[in-house]
């Protein structure tokens, strides 16, 4: 098995406590002192985990009272929550990340098995096969774009 590194560590003690509650507010200081890590880390983690791609929408406050605010949005299957989610879209997304956010639309409701199947099959790796990564990774998004734009006109 495995070693978990400390990203995952934080990412799943973050998460556990969003399982209990849609929102959490947390001092950046008191979570690194938790887990004996610079700030910095706890940075990374939420800049790069608790992303809206992921569902996730985060604020923070800096200065003394200051915080840091991670609420697990629901989608919805509606237009406006579709375009929120596209205008999310970066210019370049990776397999991972559209894994991700097809789970989420299929979790909501908002398509069906086969659809979100389709779509995975579609901006796979090895369907869209180019030596260039970032290429690839651009293309993919645009597809999850347009993807995104056919579901807002469903409805």
């Amino acid at each position: 098995m495995q070693a978990q590194n400390m990203s995952d560590i934080i990412e799943s003690y973050l998460k556990s406590i969003l399982e209990e509650q849609r929102k959490i507010e947390i001092r950046r200081s008191e979570i690194a002192d938790r887990f004996n890590c610079v700030p910095s880390q706890i940075n990374y983690v939420i800049k790069t985990r608790f992303t809206p791609q992921r569902g996730y929408v985060v604020e923070s406050k800096r200065g003394g009272g200051g915080y840091i605010r991670i609420v697990k949005a629901k989608l919805r299957p509606d237009p406006s929550s579709i375009a929120v989610l596209r205008a999310n879209i970066p210019d370049r997304l990776r397999e991972h990340d559209a894994r991700i956010m097809t789970q989420q639309l299929f979790d909501a409701n908002v398509i069906q098995r086969e659809t979100g199947n389709a779509m995975l099959a579609a901006m796979s790796h090895n369907e869209l096969a180019l030596d260039d990564s970032k290429l690839e990774e651009t293309i993919r998004a645009r597809i999850f774009r347009a993807f995104l734009d056919s579901l807002r006109f469903e409805h």
